[in-house]
Parts: structure tokens; sequence; C-alpha cells
């Protein structure tokens, strides 16, 4: 017997799936991501706690004990993750979602039936594993525990190929009434086949396919919805899936790029993922100090972040030496492009973090027309997303891609710790020119310096 009728399971489910749906339309602005964040998880709660008073339950101490031991284990680790490590931490959560739809539609096949109960199996244990494999790639290639630059070898897309059909017609054999240990078969080949999809994709085209990834695990949890008979499986599921998919398209157009040519590009010399090579060109560097003139004394400057920021963790003292120049009379704003950083959203979230007001971040599409206005445009830690060979060369890897117009700006100062390319591996022209100063060494040290010099002007 069970504590709750059908009715009263199904209106909370409801409500569960509601909290779903407004955490994504929270999530949809920086303001109200917090918010959103928190609905979300309320959501969660509901439905875990209406499963334990809807369902008649086997083994209650094993469950109770896998959820003290997952969160156990899951608490420190997303306390203690740096905003730099956030999009592996996504890719994990990601793959752990896929590797469990694949497992739990494993131990369901043998009260599955017949018919379409057995095609959802096949599919979540596919897709799943395909996820899980997939997203381990993308932690890998983010932790830098492997080579981010895409791995190709003679005759991948034969194998893929080959993994691809042996699938498919282990899928077909395990609906018809195939065994179970065709499925553990099924399972592996899914792990392959998410292994070498991953492989060949490199550079900054990693944060879209765990994009990608995440929508194939919302797509597994909801067919593995259909296999328990979950309607809020299907339908948490199924926002995952269309969320996800929604993402990876709008990152891919940020990347001027289709999401075809992000998976399979490096088979044609297509990604991201360039020479690793210096010029020995001479630039112009130029101290702190200069640099504090060239702001404090500037009517409009735009700070451009990226993923140096993040490392350096100088996001507060960027919100502090903006501060201080708005107290000069210089008009400030925060330049963001949609791929800054190693996910959608990561400089939003960062300087959030630091208190930036939100009316000072503006999107790529806002502020690109305010750069030929810009007395100074200070990049500190970007570089693939200012660089105008997305523009101007063809066959650059990433070409076509649409970058924050800094080089309109009157002046130009990167705030790099080297000479070394940037996450695409390819040279930045910008850093050559004329207009362009450079300060070389720590992001947070160097902003530092700066608004040292800028209270002192």
């Amino acid at each position: 017997m069970t504590l709750l009728s059908p009715v009263w399971t199904a209106l909370l489910y409801l409500a569960s799936a509601v909290c779903f749906i407004l955490a994504l339309k929270g999530l949809n602005s920086p303001r109200t991501a917090r918010q959103g964040n928190l609905v979300g998880a309320f959501g969660a709660v509901i439905a875990v706690v209406a499963v334990f008073l809807s369902v008649k339950l086997d083994n209650i101490p094993w469950i109770l004990g896998s959820i003290a031991v997952g969160s156990a284990v899951a608490a420190p680790v997303a306390r203690r993750v740096k905003m730099t490590q956030m999009p592996q931490l996504v890719a994990l959560f990601n793959g752990v979602g896929g590797g469990a739809a694949a497992l739990v539609a494993l131990l369901e096949l043998p009260h599955a039936g017949d018919g379409w109960v057995r095609l959802a199996v096949v599919f979540t244990l596919l897709v799943g594993a395909v996820s899980f494999a997939g997203s381990a790639i993308t932690f890998a290639k983010l932790q830098e525990l492997m080579t981010t630059r895409p791995v190709v070898f003679r005759g991948l897309p034969v194998l893929m190929a080959l993994v691809l059909l042996a699938a498919v017609g282990t899928g077909a054999a395990v609906v018809l009434g195939g065994s179970g240990a065709l499925a553990v078969v099924l399972l592996l080949l899914g792990l392959v086949a998410g292994v070498l999809l991953v492989l060949p994709v490199g550079g900054a085209d990693v944060p879209i396919v765990i994009s990608l990834l995440n929508a194939f695990t919302g797509l597994a949890v909801a067919a593995s919805g259909l296999v328990l008979g979950n309607v809020l499986l299907v339908v948490a599921g199924t926002l995952v899936g269309a969320s996800g998919t929604i993402l990876t398209r709008a990152m891919a157009a940020a990347m001027g790029r289709s999401v075809a040519g992000i998976l399979f590009g490096a088979f044609r010399g297509g990604s991201t993922a360039g020479s690793t090579a210096v010029s020995e060109r001479p630039v112009r560097s130029s101290s702190a100090e200069d640099v504090a003139v060239l702001l404090g004394y500037a009517q409009r400057v735009i700070i451009v972040p990226g993923y140096g920021l993040a490392v350096a963790q100088g996001q507060h003292t960027a919100a502090e030496l903006a501060q201080a120049l708005e107290e000069r009379g210089v008009d400030v704003d925060f330049a963001i492009h949609p791929v800054a950083g190693r996910m959608p959203g990561h400089m939003n979230v960062l300087l959030a973090e630091a208190n930036v007001p939100y009316e000072s971040l503006k999107e790529m599409a806002e502020i690109n027309s305010e750069f030929k206005t810009a007395d100074v445009a200070l990049v500190v830690g970007a570089n693939d997303v200012v660089n105008p060979a997305a523009k101007t060369t063809a066959g650059s890897p990433i070409y076509g891609m649409p970058i924050l117009e800094v080089s309109e700006a009157r002046q130009v100062v990167f705030l790099k710790r080297s000479m070394r390319p940037g996450f695409a591996g390819i040279e930045n022209d910008l850093m050559y020119e004329p207009q362009t100063t450079l300060l070389f060494g720590d992001a947070k040290e160097s902003l530092t310096k700066v608004l040292g010099a800028v209270k002192g002007l």
C-alpha cells in the first residue's frame, strides 16, 4: 500500500514539471538564474518525495544508502570546484545522467515485454551510453588529461560507420527478443560510439559538444520514463533534450558553424584547433602605469573578459577597476561573447559573482556597434572571440565565427600571460597592430597594478 493516491501523485508530478519549466525560464537571464536554479532544485525534491510516497519500493536501505553516498561525494565537489572547472563539472554530471539511464534500461529489459517498450530500452541503452562515454572524453579534454586537439587517425570514419551499423543491428536483435547478453553488447557499442564521436572534436568546439551530449542525456531520460511508465521522467527528459538542442544550435550559430561541421570538421581540417606555434613578430608592450593613463583619461572603455580572467580569479579586481573608472566619469561596459570562456554564460556568472551590474553586461549583438565609439578596448584573457581571422582569413579554424569588433576601438589593450595562442590554437593578428598594446602577466596581478595606478592619477 502507498501513502499517495494516483491523483495526488499526478498533481505532485505536475507541480514538479512546472518548477522545471520555470527554472529554465529563470536561467534565461543572469538576474534570475539563481532563483531559477533554486526553483529547479525544489521541483526535483518534490519529484523524489512523490516517488517515495507513491511507489511500493523494495531495498529501501540500499536506495537511501546510495542517495547518501552520492550526496556525500557530489556536494563537496560542487562547492569546491573552481569557476574555471565548471564546464568539466557539467560534463561529468551530464555523463552520470546518461549512464544512469542506460543502466536502468539494462536492468528493466527482462521486464520490458515486447514491442515499443523494448524499442525504448534499446534507445535508452544506446543514447545513454554514447552520452556517458562522450562526456567522459569532453571532461578529459577540458581538464587537459588528454590533448584538446582533434584526435583523428586513418580509417576513423570507417570505424565509426561500422560501430554504428553494429549498434543498429544489435539493437534490432534486442527489440526482436534478444537476450540480456546482446543488450550488454549494445551498451559496449554505445560506449565505443561515444568515444569515437568526441575524439575528432577539438578546441573551442568541446563546450558545444557538451551541450549536444546534454541533449542526448535528456532524450535517454525521456525514453527511460517510457520504460518505467513514469510521466515525470518523460517530461523532464524532454525539457532537457529540447533545451540542450536549442542551446547547441545557438552556440553553433555563435561560432558561425554547423553542428555537423563541429562533429566531423576535423576530417576535412575544419576543427577549431590550429597550430600552437608562437610568432616572433614584434609587439608593443607597456606598463601598468601607462595602461592606467589610457584608461583613466578615456571617455569610453569596453572591457572584454575571457577565460584568462576566470583562471586568474580576477573578476573582483576587474569590477573594482570598472568602478574606479566610473568614479572618474568614464563610461564602462563589459562585452560578453556567447562562447567566451568554456561554456555559455561563463563570463556572465563570473562577473555576477563580482557584483558587476547586469546592465553593464552587454551581449555581442548589442555591443559590437559601440566599439567604434570606444577610446579603449581592454581585453582581459580573451583571444579567439576577438580574433579578426574569423572575418579575414578563409581556411582559418575559426573563419566565419562572429566576433567582438574590438579592432574598431581607438586603442586596444591586451592583458595576457604570454603570447601563446587561444583555445583554438591560432595566432591573433590584432596583437601586432599599431593601435594595440600588451600588458604581460597574470590577469589578476595586472589588473591590481592598473587599479592602483588609476587610483593614483
